[in-house]
């Protein structure tokens, strides 16, 4: 059975940092591109990051790019997203993605591309 694990949410203050961590278990994990989403109350979930099965290249919505990195360890199938600078409008629940197709990184930014998602770890940035 496929499973996705988040860690690493909680609270912290305008400015801070955090590392969300996904273990993921019964895929080949080194087969598929991996993605970040986040949903805030009210809001429909967004693309956040993805990274690339084969080279590892990450792909960051404009709202992040320069303060979030997604990275990967494969040998530990694993995928992290450090997130500096944090802001108020960050906060939401986090949710990480495998994509429905090996060795593919097609429509990265689309929830619809991935099938298989984590339970989501909540982010909470104060002012």
């Amino acid at each position: 059975q496929v499973q996705l694990v988040e860690s690493g949410g909680g609270l912290v203050q305008a400015g801070g940092s955090l590392r969300l961590s996904c273990a993921a278990s019964g895929l080949t994990f080194s087969s598929y591109t991996m993605g970040w989403f986040r949903q805030a109350p009210g809001k429909e979930r967004e693309f956040v990051a993805a990274i690339s099965w084969n080279r590892g290249n990450g792909y960051y919505a404009d709202s992040v790019r320069s303060r979030f990195t997604i990275s990967r360890d494969n040998a530990k199938n694993t995928v992290y997203l450090q997130m500096n600078v944090l802001k108020p409008e960050d906060t939401a629940v986090y949710y990480c993605a495998a994509h429905k197709a090996r060795w593919s990184l097609g429509d990265y930014g689309s929830s619809q591309t991935y099938g298989v998602w984590g339970q989501g770890t909540q982010v909470t940035v104060s002012e």
